[in-house]
């Protein structure tokens, strides 16, 4: 019984063990690349090469990124243990600035159609860097990408014009120019091609085999997604603003509350974001001080002075956040900054006007908020009677004379007296 048992348990078993054994593994990059990006090529790359995957096949979508993230992503695509094919995909795609470095580092390029590589500059997005370390950044890139393009054997003049020039070239133009190796549409075609094909890897020659393997997707977890995402610019600097929000609407309403939870919430999850990215401390102080600014033109109405001078480090603040100098291709976009910044400033000029304006109304409680009320003489007030006033009997007094019964308007109050005069619009001598 228990021989039959373990021969039906291997059988079943058997498509799971030919699946896991030899099969093909394709993972993804896709937006920013940043350190969450790196850490989770570095798994893929572990796990694939610890279930012996026949090769890994990396699709690739992405404007550039982190000079440090790509720097890793690079030495372990050139320390990997089995073929790393990148595939620049879907239609429409590129590799641009960080992502010539990771195509360059893997054994095979392939590009599906209306795609392009190139433009790996590095220059800042919206922020210009002073040309002395500008030159120096170029130079240390260049020597990396020119000996990574040597060690795969790719055209390494090509390469350094991708970074001191930002050239640019579709798929078509990356095979004359021996850096692409394949065009393929889809998977299925890329596969079809790669049959066969032989690569060096490590002083050996191994080809490549694709009929008759599974093949297996790497995807994100959740967490890694949802890392991946607050790690995104435009994500963290919105974030950030509306902790700032959350943290003011706390501070104007004392007490542990929900601006307090959800403000804190936002700024943690913020400062997560840009923890993953290389920000200017400068540019986060400013945007600080541009709330304090515009908080205190609400406190003190300055005509104007105290927020203008918010508005503008707010918006300089915004612009100078991310450091481009180190993160080529990463900046928050003008148009988030535009927004955020003219509603933010929208929404404190409203409060101060609702402020302004309330001064000028008409006080409606307490001794002042009796002033213009319309009553009803309970006596002839010669010099002093009684009026009834919103539910209550009063002392008053006037000049000159007011019947019985006649309507009063209130136009002071001394202590418990009141001062009236006679309403001429309800005069009780109107008649039909």
């Amino acid at each position: 019984m228990m021989k039959a048992l373990k021969l039906f348990t291997f059988i079943l078993s058997l498509p799971f063990l030919c699946y896991s054994d030899g099969k093909i593994v394709v993972t993804e990059i896709s937006g920013v690349i940043n350190p969450i990006i790196a850490r989770y090529i570095e798994n893929s790359i572990a796990r694939a090469e610890k279930e012996k995957a026949e090769f890994l096949i990396i699709q690739i979508d992405t404007p550039g990124g982190l000079v440090t993230s790509t720097h890793e992503i690079t030495k372990n695509l050139l320390n990997c243990k089995i073929p790393v094919v990148t595939y620049i995909y879907p239609k429409g795609a590129r590799a641009a600035s960080a992502g010539v470095f990771i195509c360059l580092a893997s054994d095979v390029i392939a590009m599906a159609s209306s795609t392009h590589i190139g433009a790996a500059h590095p220059v800042g997005l919206g922020q210009e860097i002073g040309k002395d370390i500008s030159k120096k950044i170029t130079n240390d890139l260049v020597a990396e990408i020119k000996g990574i393009a040597k060690e795969r054997g790719k055209n390494v003049e090509w390469a350094e014009k991708a970074v001191r020039e930002s050239v640019s070239i579709t798929e078509e133009e990356a095979i004359n120019l021996k850096i692409a190796d394949i065009i393929a549409q889809d998977i299925d075609e890329l596969l079809e091609k790669l049959e066969g094909r032989q690569i060096k890897k490590n002083d050996k020659e191994i080809v490549l085999k694709t009929k008759g393997k599974g093949v297996v997707t790497y995807k994100m977890s959740f967490r890694e997604a949802f890392l991946h995402a607050l790690a995104e610019p435009n994500i963290a600097y919105i974030f950030l603003t509306l902790g700032i929000y959350g943290l003011i609407y706390e501070f104007s309403s004392p007490g542990i509350g929900l601006g307090a939870v959800i403000g804190s919430i936002f700024l943690i999850l913020a400062f997560f974001g840009l923890s993953n990215l290389s920000i200017n401390l400068a540019g986060l102080f400013l945007i600080i001080i541009g709330f304090i600014l515009l908080i205190a033109e609400i406190k003190a109405q300055s005509h104007g002075i105290l927020g203008t001078g918010g508005a503008v480090a707010l918006t300089l603040g915004s612009f100078m956040l991310i450091d481009s100098s180190s993160a080529p291709a990463v900046a928050i976009s003008k148009s988030v900054i535009l927004s955020m910044v003219v509603t933010t400033v929208g929404i404190f000029f409203l409060l101060i006007s609702l402020g302004i304006f309330s001064q000028f109304r008409k006080v409606k409680t307490g001794k002042e908020g009796m002033i213009g009320q319309i009553g009803t003489a309970k006596t002839s007030i010669k010099d002093k009677g009684l009026v009834f006033l919103d539910g209550e009997i009063w002392q008053a007094r006037c000049e000159g004379e007011i019947e019985n019964g006649e309507k009063i308007e209130v136009v002071g109050v001394d202590g418990l007296v009141l001062s009236v005069k006679k309403n001429e619009a309800f005069s009780s001598h109107t008649s039909l």
